[in-house]
């Protein structure tokens, strides 16, 4: 709690074991997974992850993460530690993501079966590390999407664990043919999506999946941009696909990507798009693509000084606060940050995003 106000993380982060899934891959499955070589680079089957990270900003990287979190990292990232850091953040609950998972199933052409594995590995551990106080510490499991089925198996049972939302990438999937969200293989997802009331957050990572910036830049001060844009593209291949008009009570959150970008693509997509080019998707988009967005989706914030346009366009009904815990990109005094700003977007408004809007995303109220 700070100041009063109940904090929900809706986007935090768990450090997961260097050797999780080295330990828990059966024998077949294990030389097929992807391989770490030296501190940040993974392979997998020839494929490297694109070069955006120098040793340098590695390094900087690791200082920072000693300067921050020099405790938490001792600790090896443990539950403990991660409620520690949440009470010196002011942090009541958080709901978790992966860090290395961000990229470890994000291969082109990945074997469907490794994959899924690494999902279900990954997810049993998550599970098990929030049982250490599960009033504070929720799971948001992973799904692989390299095959449509495996998805949905593991949809099936990560639900009848307790979860209440799932994470994928916002990336096409490539195994042999491009899929994006809004492929129609992956239908019948949204379709028990629905029907077990599970929602839906979208989060960038790294990885060898197809990215906006492939092929135009190398550096990571360019290509991180891409959390930006990946979610734009997700935004609109969820909509221009018919999946938000055909399955309306599936909610979506596009997480750490600030939320800067969606009042201009929502107004590009509903002034631009919508009216000039509306009749090429009229069975799939019906309404305006704000209006979709107002009904079922959700955006993260940062310290983002537009704040109080975005409530005056958006409403305050769909902004999430997210702390990215423990990555390198905001500082841990950010939850007080988001508190100082309330005087842009009224106290009633910041409660929404600091504890009703988390609530009703992640099915608690």
């Amino acid at each position: 709690m700070i100041k009063g106000y109940q904090v929900i993380d809706a986007d935090g982060h768990v450090v997961e074991p260097d050797d999780l899934w080295e330990k828990h891959l059966s024998p077949e499955l294990a030389p097929l997974a992807p391989k770490r070589k030296g501190a940040h680079h993974w392979f997998y089957n020839g494929q490297k992850v694109p070069p955006t990270m120098t040793d340098v900003l590695h390094q900087e990287f690791k200082r920072r993460e000693q300067k921050n979190y020099r405790s938490e990292a001792q600790a090896r990232w443990n539950s403990k530690s991660q409620i520690d850091a949440m009470d010196r953040m002011g942090l009541d609950v958080s709901y978790l993501y992966p860090t290395k998972g961000l990229q470890l199933w994000a291969f082109r052409n990945m074997d469907p079966a490794v994959a899924a594995a690494l999902v279900r590995i990954y997810n049993d551990w998550l599970f098990d590390f929030c049982s250490y106080d599960p009033k504070r510490l929720r799971p948001v499991p992973a799904l692989s999407l390299h095959h449509p089925d495996d998805a949905i198996i593991e949809l099936k049972r990560v639900a009848a664990l307790g979860a209440r939302a799932i994470f994928v990438r916002p990336n096409p999937i490539v195994n042999d043919t491009m899929r994006t969200l809004g492929d129609p293989v992956y239908e019948p997802l949204w379709t028990a999506a629905e029907q077990l009331g599970i929602s839906v957050g979208v989060h960038e990572g790294g990885g060898a999946l197809p990215r906006v910036t492939d092929g135009r830049f190398t550096s990571q001060f360019a290509c991180h941009t891409n959390h930006v844009m990946e979610q734009m593209l997700a935004f609109l291949a969820l909509l221009e696909s018919g999946v938000l008009e055909r399955h309306p009570t599936v909610q979506f959150a596009f997480l750490e990507a600030g939320c800067g970008w969606l009042p201009f693509w929502l107004w590009r997509l509903d002034e631009i798009e919508y009216k000039t080019n509306g009749l090429s998707v009229a069975a799939n988009v019906r309404m305006k693509p704000s209006e979709y967005f107002r009904r079922q989706c959700y955006v993260s914030m940062e310290v983002e000084p537009y704040l109080g346009g975005l409530v005056d366009y958006i409403g305050g009904d769909r902004i999430l606060f997210a702390s990215d815990y423990p990555h390198p990109d905001h500082e841990p005094d950010m939850p007080a940050q988001i508190v100082e700003m309330e005087n842009l977007v009224t106290k009633p408004v910041l409660k929404k995003i600091l504890f009703d809007n988390p609530r009703r995303f992640y099915g608690e109220s």
